[in-house]
């Protein structure tokens, strides 16, 4: 089937079909959820970023006291020679 027949096709079962009833509470509850799921989705926001914020100070504590850039020191010592 080509694209204008589909197009056609779905045209006359729109023309057919009669307008479904939508009932008068439905704006409503809708507008509702939508508020919920913002709110919920700012709130999983919020937070992500607080725990990236947390990660980011528990590293740097970690980088500060660990000090994984200092090479660490050696646990043998050199052979002495010429005494």
């Amino acid at each position: 089937m080509k694209r204008s027949e589909r197009e056609a096709a779905v045209r006359r079962m729109l023309e057919q079909a009669p307008s479904p009833v939508v009932p008068p509470d439905l704006y409503g509850e809708v507008v509702r959820r939508g508020r919920r799921l913002q709110r919920r989705g700012r709130a999983v926001r919020r937070l992500l970023w607080l725990a990236l914020l947390a990660a980011a100070v528990v590293f740097a504590v970690w980088a500060a006291t660990a000090r994984p850039w200092v090479e660490p020191p050696s646990d043998t010592t050199p052979p002495l020679t010429g005494w």
